[in-house]
């Protein structure tokens, strides 16, 4: 950002998601109706930090390592034991093995949908999409789980808002049927040597004569309402009005985004990345009452040496054998992961704050290899999930897979009863409804329940 936007004219890209998200809960009544419907008196102070793993995670490489299979499925690593009998997961985490009482492994997680746009789709919205796309460039069919939080939470008093995706929104999914305004607010990427609070922040406390030009924000307004309301979505114009500027003179919203206020030994702590930075700030918005972050958590830097976690053979065009790559990613996930984890409980949030660390699905249990190199394809039947605070149970794995790591062999749980236990956190019943663009009612969920084991 820079001294023309504190002191003149706001751009228009910049009103498009300030005013957006200051409508992200509708109107108050509507808002009160959904939490009664879903039995609900009051919105839980409760928030969720979803790490998604964009590409799918290998569960053979980080936590389910089947080290007495044959050579061509067994894990590239070796186990390490942790702070928990029995609970052993891959060497590349130390730091994770002394916290694993503080966070339990779904490790039979699984569906039946190979494309990573349409397996996101299932694993963020818990629905299957009508039509699978071969090429990965489909977009959801209903709202993920941080859009329709958002709708029925609302924004609250402090102005903070329901759903941020950082440094920017999954592609896959998008609001349907709730309304453009139920979009995750996007404040880019923390670790950015140019990067500085989103526009909500700037004229909180900086330049009076910026906030008493109210007549030059109230004409922006409604020329960005003009552009966009082509349905009537974005609702009365004074609620839209005051929502904005509400976002834009709340302190409390310049506090949240504001990650220099860090203890700079913190932010070390976290890593000098984009994850750790990424990490940090989640846990930020979710103490101030954001009720949904959700963390891209692709790769963790630019360059050469740098995948995101689709490691099947010659990713991203680099040759070679796909562990080079997973042994430069692995300990900032476990940098990042565990000082988050470390953070939430210091500050006493492990209630407060669920971690869940997913991606839209697992890799092959057999080995790919070519002339190019090695790898893992793309392997929905069998992943794991890692669950953190919540006021779950920790300290425990949930369900196994067979000795290859194929299938599930006990207990097998899906995305949705992933979902389920993420609503029962925020407080949200998942048979709520909401009309889809024909009218009909739609579920949250159409299928599952919240873990037994973890609730």
């Amino acid at each position: 950002m820079n001294d023309e936007f504190c002191h003149g004219p706001i751009s228009r890209r910049g009103f498009m998601q300030i005013g957006a998200l200051a409508l992200g809960g509708g109107t108050l009544a509507d808002v009160l109706a959904a939490r009664a419907a879903a039995g609900q008196t009051a919105a839980p102070d409760t928030s969720v930090i979803m790490l998604y793993q964009h590409g799918g995670a290998s569960q053979l490489e980080t936590y389910d390592l089947k080290p007495d299979a044959p050579s061509d499925y067994r894990s590239i690593f070796t186990p390490i034991s942790s702070n928990v009998p029995g609970m052993d997961f891959c060497e590349l985490f130390p730091r994770q093995a002394k916290l694993a009482d503080k966070f339990s492994l779904v490790r039979s997680l699984h569906h039946d949908v190979g494309i990573h746009s349409d397996g996101g789709i299932v694993v963020l919205t818990g629905k299957r999409p009508t039509k699978l796309d071969p090429t990965s460039q489909s977009k959801s069919e209903n709202p993920d789980f941080g859009h329709i939080t958002g709708k029925i939470r609302g924004m609250k008093t402090r102005a903070i808002p329901p759903y941020v995706a950082i440094p920017g929104k999954p592609y896959m999914t998008r609001p349907t049927y709730l309304g453009l305004h139920h979009a995750p607010f996007e404040p880019g990427d923390p670790a950015s040597k140019s990067y500085t609070p989103p526009q909500v922040k700037l004229a909180a406390g900086r330049d009076s004569r910026f906030l008493e030009n109210r007549q030059q924000l109230v004409r922006q307004l409604d020329r960005l309402r003009n552009d966009l309301d082509v349905a009537g979505e974005l609702g009365s114009i004074e609620k839209f009005r005051g929502l904005a500027f509400q976002m834009l003179t709340s302190p409390e919203v310049a506090k949240a985004f504001d990650i220099k206020r860090e203890d700079p030994r913190l932010r070390e702590r976290y890593g000098d990345n984009q994850w750790g930075q990424c990490c940090l700030l989640a846990r930020r918005l979710a103490e101030a009452g954001t009720s949904v972050i959700n963390v891209y958590f692709n790769t963790p830097k630019t360059g050469q040496e740098f995948t995101n976690w689709d490691d099947h053979i010659s990713n991203a065009g680099r040759p070679g054998h796909f562990g080079k790559y997973m042994k430069v990613r692995l300990p900032y996930m476990d940098q990042a992961l565990s000082t988050l984890i470390e953070d939430i409980h210091e500050r006493g949030l492990n209630r407060k704050i669920l971690i869940v660390v997913v991606g839209e699905f697992g890799r092959t249990p057999r080995l790919s290899k070519n002339t190019t190199g090695t790898g893992r394809n793309h392997w929905p039947q069998a992943y794991t999930a890692l669950l953190s605070g919540g006021d779950l149970r920790m300290g425990q794995v949930v369900g196994a897979t067979n000795s290859k790591a194929e299938y599930p062999a006990e207990k097998p749980y899906t995305p949705q009863d992933l979902l389920a236990t993420v609503y029962r956190h925020l407080g949200i019943d998942p048979q709520w409804t909401f009309n889809d663009h024909s009218g009909r009612p739609r579920y949250i969920l159409d299928s599952g329940r919240p873990i037994p084991e973890l609730t």
